[in-house]
C-alpha cells in the first residue's frame, strides 16, 4: 500500500531522491528493507534505515530492564551495518540511523528531519487484537506521517505495490499509485 498526505501537494508519482526505511531489523522488517533498497536503485535516491529502539518495552513490569538498551543499540548497529553495506553493494548511498523514543513518531520525526519523500516501512500484519495490545507502526506512519508512505506487508515486494512501470525507464504502462484502494 502507498498512501500520500492529504496536505501534500508535489506531484505523487515524481521521483523520490531521499528514501527514508523504518526497521527493527528483524524478520519482520526484510520486506521493507529490500523494497526500500530496490526503490532507490530504480530512482537513483539515497537511502536512510532507521532503527528506533523503544526504551519502555525493555522493562519488566517492576520497572527493571530485561534489556539494556546498549545491548540493542549495538545488536542493531551490526545488523544495520549489514543492510547499508547490502545496498552499497548496488549502488546505493546508504547509511543507518538509531534513535530512541516512540517507534512511530520517532520514524515521522526522522523523515522529517532527514528530508525523505518516502517514507518504506514494515508491517507484522498482527492483526486487530495484535495491533490493540502492541500498537502498530506502520498505522501511526501512514496516519501522521507527511508524503508518501509505502507499507510492506509479510510476503509482499515493492512491484506488488509500487510497480517499476511507475517510475521512469519502467517497462510496462506508466499507471498512478494505488492510495488506500484508490487511483490518484
Amino acid at each position: 500500500m502507498i498512501r500520500t498526505s492529504g496536505d501534500e501537494t508535489s506531484d505523487t508519482r515524481a521521483i523520490p531522491r531521499r528514501v527514508l526505511v523504518a526497521t527493527d531489523t528483524s524478520a519482520a522488517s526484510t520486506g521493507a528493507e529490500h523494497a526500500g533498497v530496490q526503490l532507490a536503485t530504480r530512482a537513483g535516491a539515497s537511502l536512510i534505515f532507521l532503527s528506533v529502539i523503544d526504551p519502555s518495552r525493555l522493562r519488566l513490569p517492576g520497572g527493571l530492564f530485561h534489556t539494556r538498551v546498549d545491548q540493542v543499540r549495538a545488536q542493531r548497529e551490526s545488523a544495520l551495518a549489514k543492510i547499508v553495506e547490502y545496498a552499497r553493494k548496488r549502488g546505493v548511498s546508504a547509511q543507518f540511523l538509531i534513535w530512541e523514543g516512540d517507534p512511530g513518531a520517532s520514524v515521522i520525526e526522522a523523515a522529517e528531519a532527514e528530508g525523505a519523500d518516502v517514507i518504506v516501512v514494515g508491517s507484522h500484519d498482527r492483526g486487530p487484537v495484535g495491533r490493540l495490545l502492541l500498537g502498530s507502526v506502520s498505522g501511526h506512519v501512514v496516519d501522521h506521517g507527511r508524503g508518501r508512505v509505502v507499507v510492506i506487508r509479510p510476503g509482499q515486494e515493492l512491484d506488488d505495490v509500487w510497480p517499476a512501470a511507475q517510475l521512469p525507464g519502467g517497462s510496462g504502462p506508466s499507471v498512478a499509485p494505488t492510495l488506500a484502494g484508490r487511483a490518484v
